[in-house]
């Protein structure tokens, strides 16, 4: 049995950039704290130049004031030698980082190696380098379509065995649980953060398991 293809043309191109959502773990949302992340990149640039305005909009403004303090520090002490510069550099880097996580409500472990991104988030960044979506909403609508077909045929399979006996039962639910909260998150994702379980969508929250 197959899902219509008008109702998979409905919800694709709502679900397919939001798909790394439902499977992607949440850690992947942390590629702020790489090296290689958009913050510390912004960092490098603005201490290249000398001018702190540049990473202000990574920080909440009530943490303005002990950024400009790093930065301020950091400057005095970079042009004491190399050894200096990239223990000032580093200390920056990491003063903004936990800034910026601290305004997410997030915690801050760390800064973490270039090259750990996620390839959902990489994905998603080159989109934006590069001024093009297109690339990015193929990919991830056949993840979300592979997602949906390989979890609806699972649980239709054991819908058929469901009354064999207890055991297969258990296994249909399983399989039937699975399947639905997946389609959840991504109705969720879509829907925005104020709906949840449908309850401002119109949507009847009886499958919320």
């Amino acid at each position: 049995m197959e899902i219509k293809g008008n109702i998979l043309g409905r919800v694709l191109p709502v679900f397919g950039l939001l798909v790394f959502l439902a499977s992607v773990p949440l850690t992947a949302f942390a590629h702020c704290d790489t090296l290689d992340g958009p913050v510390v990149m912004t960092a490098k640039q603005a201490l290249k130049k000398g001018d702190v305005t540049p990473v202000l909009k990574w920080v909440q403004k009530d943490h303005e004031a002990e950024l400009k303090e790093a930065f301020k520090r950091t400057l005095a002490v970079r042009n004491k030698g190399k050894d200096a510069q990239e223990l000032a550099d580093m200390y920056f880097f990491e003063t903004l980082v936990r800034l910026h996580r601290a305004g997410e409500g997030a915690p801050y472990d760390g800064l973490k190696p270039a090259g750990e991104l996620e390839p959902s988030v990489a994905a998603a960044d080159k989109a934006l380098e590069t001024g093009s979506v297109e690339k990015l909403t193929k990919e991830t609508a056949h993840l979300v379509t592979e997602g949906i077909h390989q979890r609806f045929e699972k649980t239709m399979k054991a819908k058929k065995m469901a009354d064999k006996s207890v055991e297969q039962g258990r296994e249909y639910v399983e399989a039937y649980v699975d399947y639905v909260h997946y389609v959840e998150r991504l109705h969720m994702a879509a829907a925005g953060p104020d709906a949840h379980h449908g309850e401002k969508k119109g949507v009847s929250s009886e499958h919320a398991h």
